[in-house]
């Protein structure tokens, strides 16, 4: 990594912290008049909130990579990742005053990943065997998964935070090291402090929760950055950073279809709700989540410095079987000790 790079990986996140921490200290007034979260059946808070943290988030970080660009320029991709991120951003808020339709936020979600994947590099290939466009068009298919999955998973506090600063810190480190490009690192490094930034004001009870405008943009942003640690030749990497999320998402999302339930539906059905349900606190819930994150992301680690399908297969196995562990702790009643005889 060049000077330049490395010294703005280093001080992306720092900067990115104090931005998001200002800027949301600043926005909860006027979010509290305008962009309350009201209870409902289906919340896992008792209070109006406000709601649009995710705006201090996203330009916190849009700030620190600009700043960094003016020393030196970010290429097309990353552009076209950052202006899919902001479009995104402004679905989110849209849909986080009004409650948009279906239809037109799939659409318009859609549009944001095709951007961003479109302006992927002629040689980007995971799949050499596969035609150009179908890679593409599987790469979208993804990438809106990711993106709505991140925001399914965005309903109980500092949950995103347990989950994406552990991640964005990993890839952050990992470009430190070359694993993946310097610009990915630096949205990466970015984003995490500005997560870390926002942490205090999502901290249980909440005073400030994340909102659409904050979890669409994270997920293409971080979906974007796990593409290109699978591109540089670290698919498992890039499959065990996020596995809890895709693990708990989609397995609930199964489970719903199975159902007959329409998958758009709010509900509580996923696993780190059904936790506070069984008898979890919200702090215990969030700190074993992280906990879980960083076993994920040193198992990561371990495909990087020791290449090969078997190490591969190995930390694949022990990761998902991490995930399972947990899944399964979240799914079960929480046994709580009796007091013995007098």
């Amino acid at each position: 990594m060049t000077g330049h790079a490395g010294l703005w990986l280093g001080l992306a996140p720092c900067l990115a912290a104090l931005l998001a921490a200002a800027l949301s200290a600043a926005l909860i007034p006027w979010l509290r008049r305008h962009a309350l979260a009201e209870p409902n059946a289906r919340s896992s808070h008792d209070l109006p909130t406000p709601q649009g943290g995710g705006i201090a988030v996203i330009a916190a970080m849009l700030a620190t990579v600009a700043l960094a660009a003016a020393f030196q320029p970010v290429g097309m991709a990353t552009a076209a990742a950052l202006g899919a991120a902001v479009l995104l951003a402004v679905v989110g808020a849209a849909d986080d005053r009004h409650a948009l339709a279906v239809p037109p936020r799939l659409v318009l979600q859609a549009v944001a990943v095709t951007a961003a994947v479109g302006a992927l590099p002629a040689d980007h290939a995971l799949l050499p065997f596969a035609p150009w466009w179908l890679e593409r068009t599987l790469l979208v298919l993804a990438g809106l998964w990711f993106v709505n999955l991140v925001n399914f998973m965005d309903g109980l506090d500092w949950m995103t935070v347990a989950e994406m600063v552990p991640v964005t810190a990993a890839l952050a480190m990992l470009g430190a090291f070359g694993m993946i490009g310097p610009e990915p690192a630096l949205v990466a490094a970015a984003l995490c402090g500005a997560m870390l930034g926002f942490a205090p004001f999502n901290r249980p009870v909440a005073k400030l929760f994340l909102g659409d405008v904050g979890s669409l943009p994270i997920g293409l942003l971080v979906g974007w950055c796990l593409l290109d640690l699978a591109r540089h030749g670290h698919l498992a990497a890039a499959l065990l950073l996020p596995l809890y999320y895709l693990a708990d998402a989609t397995l609930t999302l199964l489970r719903r279809m199975t159902r007959g339930e329409a998958p758009w539906r709010a509900h509580r059905a996923h696993f780190y709700q059904r936790a506070t349900d069984n008898g979890f606190a919200v702090m215990q819930i969030a700190i074993m989540v992280f906990a879980l994150n960083g076993v994920l992301a040193a198992l990561a680690a371990l495909t990087i410095w020791l290449p090969g399908p078997v190490t591969a297969a190995a930390a694949l196995a022990a990761g998902g079987g991490a995930v399972t562990a947990l899944l399964t702790l979240f799914a079960r009643p929480r046994r709580l000790s009796r007091p013995g005889p007098a």
